[in-house]
C-alpha cells in the first residue's frame, strides 16, 4: 500500500535538512558537465552539473523519493485512482498521449480511446478544412482561427503555437494563421478582431464547463464582430467550434460548427496535450504536427517511470527544487528559455506551477508546517539579461534558475557578424550566464563582485521542433507533479481561484456589498 504523508515524515528529509549547498566554485567543472545529465525524451538532455546539490545531498534525496513512493504514486495516478481528492476525481492528461501504466477503464468507458477518438475527430476536422471542403457559411475557406478561453485555455495553447510558429513556416507546415483571445478587457478583443475578415474566420470557444464568464463574455463579441462585420448571409453558428465537456450547454449544440470533447479529468493547466491545444494546433499546422508534439510528451512520461532519479529528469528536477524550496529556503525559481520561440512559455509554467503547488493544506486538508510551491518567473535571454538578472546576480536572494536552450535556429535567418553568428552569440550567453551565475567574480570594487553560488538546470536539444516542445511541457507537468507528491498537496484543484469569482458575481449581481467592496466598486464606475 502506498502512504500519503507529509514531507517532514520522511527519514530522508530530516537528515537533508541539515545539509549546506555544494561550492560551486569547485563543483562545476567539465567533468561534471559530461557526468551530471541524463537523457529527457524528445532530443532533450537534462543536465544538473550547476546544481548545488552535492553527492551526499543527490544521495539522500534519491531517498526521500523512495521514502514517499513518488514514482508509485504516478503510477497511481496514470492507472486512473482518483488523485484529485479536492474533487474526488481520476487525473488522465498523461493519457491524452499514450498509457504510461496501461489502459484506464472506468464505467465502460476507456478513456484512452475516447482522447484518441477525439484526437482523430480533431484531425478529420483540420483536415477538411485545409483541404477546403469545409468552409464558412459564404463558402470562402478559412484562413484565421482564433481561440477564445482563459488562462489553461490560453495561455498552454497560446505559448505551444508561438513556440511552434517559426519552425512550422521553414518546414513548411503553416496552414492557417491564429490568434488569442482571453482577456474580459473588451481592448483585448478590439486588438485581435482588427483586420480579421469575418467570411474567413473561425472562432474557437475553449469552455469545460460552457459557463466561464470571461469566455462567454468575449463569445459574445465574437458573435457581434461576425454580424456587424460581415456579409447578410454569414451565419455565426457556422464559424465557431466549441472545445467542452459532454455534459456542458455548448456540446451538442446547433450553434456551432462543431463540438470537440475533454472531461473533469484533465485540468485547463494540464490540458494543452487535450482538445484544448489539439484543435487551435492542428488548425495552425497540421494534425501531423500535434501527433509529433505527443510523441515528445510521450517520450519525457515514459522517463518519469524510471525508479531511479538519476534517469528520471522530471523527478530528479522536483527533487533538486525541493532542496532549494524546503532545505535551503529560496522561494522563488526562475524559467530562463533562450528561445525567443518560448517567450511565453514561462507564463503557461507560472500558472501550472503555482496553481497546482500554491496551497497551504495537504491532500487530506490539514495544514502543513513547512513552504510549498514557489513563485515561477521567467523572461527569454538575452532580454532577461538586460531586466531582472541584475538582481539574480548581485542581489540579496538566491533564486535557482532553469535554462533552456538549442543548438539550431528554427528559421533561416542568421549570419555571421564581428566573427560569429547570432546563434554563437546567444548560446555563449547561456553558456557564459550559467558559469557566471554559480562561480561569480572577486574584485576589489564592492560594486562588481559577484557572489556566485546561484544553482541552475539546464534543459537543452538540438532544435526546437514539436517533439522536443512535447517533452519539455511533459518535463515540468511531470515536476511540478512529483514535487506535489512530496509536498503531499493535491496538485489537481484550485479552489484559491474561486474566491475573487464570487465576490465578482456579486458586484454584478446590484445586491447589498461588503462595504470596502462597495466602496472599490464604485470608484472603479461599476456601480
Amino acid at each position: 500500500m502506498v502512504q500519503f504523508r507529509n514531507l517532514d515524515e520522511a527519514p530522508a528529509f530530516r537528515e537533508l535538512r541539515g545539509l549546506k549547498p555544494a561550492d560551486l566554485r569547485s563543483t562545476l567543472t567539465a567533468e561534471a558537465v559530461e557526468a551530471r545529465k541524463a537523457d529527457a525524451g524528445g532530443g532533450l538532455t537534462f543536465s544538473w552539473a550547476a546544481s548545488d546539490a552535492g553527492d551526499e545531498t543527490i544521495g539522500l534525496l534519491c531517498r526521500l523519493a523512495k521514502e514517499q513512493e513518488l514514482v508509485e504514486k504516478y503510477r497511481l495516478l496514470a492507472s486512473g485512482q482518483r488523485m484529485n481528492t479536492g474533487e474526488d476525481r481520476m487525473v488522465l492528461h498523461h493519457l491524452t498521449r499514450g498509457e504510461p501504466a496501461g489502459p484506464v477503464i472506468r464505467d465502460g468507458r476507456n478513456y484512452r480511446a475516447f482522447y484518441e477518438g477525439e484526437r482523430a475527430r480533431i484531425a478529420d476536422f483540420a483536415r477538411k478544412i485545409h483541404s477546403g471542403s469545409l468552409t464558412g457559411s459564404t463558402g470562402k475557406p478559412f484562413r484565421t482561427a482564433v481561440q477564445i478561453g482563459i488562462v489553461g485555455s490560453d495561455l498552454g495553447p497560446r505559448a505551444l503555437f508561438l513556440a511552434l510558429e517559426t519552425w512550422a513556416r521553414t518546414a513548411g507546415r503553416t496552414r492557417m494563421s491564429a490568434r488569442f483571445l482571453s482577456n474580459v478587457d473588451p481592448d483585448d478583443a478590439d486588438g485581435i478582431f482588427f483586420g480579421l475578415d469575418p467570411e474567413t474566420t473561425l472562432f474557437i470557444l475553449v469552455s469545460k464547463s460552457g459557463t466561464t464568464q470571461e469566455t462567454l463574455a468575449n463569445e459574445t463579441l465574437a458573435r457581434d464582430f461576425l454580424r456587424r462585420r460581415g456579409p447578410s448571409g454569414l451565419d455565426p453558428s457556422r464559424h465557431i467550434v466549441a472545445v467542452t465537456s459532454e455534459t456542458s450547454p455548448l456540446a451538442r449544440n446547433p450553434g456551432y460548427l462543431d463540438s470537440f470533447y475533454i472531461d473533469d479529468f484533465i485540468g485547463g493547466r494540464y490540458s494543452s496535450t487535450s482538445a484544448v491545444g489539439g484543435v487551435i494546433l492542428s488548425l495552425a499546422f497540421g494534425p501531423e504536427t500535434f501527433a509529433e508534439l505527443l510523441e515528445g510528451a510521450r517520450e519525457a512520461d515514459e522517463r518519469a517511470l524510471s525508479p531511479e532519479p538519476l534517469r528520471n529528469p522530471p523527478l530528479l528536477d522536483a527533487l533538486l527544487g525541493i532542496f532549494e524550496r524546503n532545505v535551503l529556503g529560496r522561494p522563488c525559481v526562475a524559467i530562463l528559455p533562450y528561445s525567443q520561440a518560448l517567450s511565453r512559455f514561462p507564463a503557461h509554467l507560472q500558472q501550472l506551477d503555482m496553481e497546482s503547488n500554491g496551497k497551504q493544506v495537504n491532500r487530506d486538508g490539514k495544514p502543513v508546517a513547512y513552504p510549498t510551491g514557489p513563485v515561477v518567473f521567467g523572461e527569454p535571454g538575452t532580454n532577461g539579461q538586460h531586466s531582472f538578472y541584475q538582481l539574480l546576480h548581485q542581489g540579496t536572494d538566491i533564486v535557482p534558475l532553469e535554462f533552456i536552450g538549442f543548438l539550431e535556429n528554427q528559421g533561416t535567418l542568421d549570419m555571421t557578424v564581428e566573427g560569429s553568428t547570432s546563434r554563437a552569440k546567444l548560446n555563449a550567453n547561456l553558456a557564459a550566464q550559467i558559469v557566471a551565475f554559480a562561480k561569480g567574480q572577486d574584485n576589489a570594487n564592492p560594486n562588481k563582485r559577484f557572489p556566485g553560488g546561484r544553482p541552475s538546470t539546464l534543459l537543452y536539444g538540438r532544435s526546437l521542433d514539436p517533439r522536443a516542445l512535447g517533452a519539455l511541457l511533459a518535463h515540468f507537468e511531470n515536476k511540478v507533479m512529483f514535487q506535489g507528491f512530496a509536498w503531499n498537496l493535491n496538485s489537481f484543484d484550485q479552489e484559491g481561484v474561486q474566491l475573487g469569482k464570487v465576490l465578482t458575481k456579486q458586484v454584478l449581481a446590484g445586491g447589498p456589498l461588503d462595504g470596502a467592496l462597495d466602496a472599490l466598486s464604485r470608484a472603479l464606475g461599476i456601480r
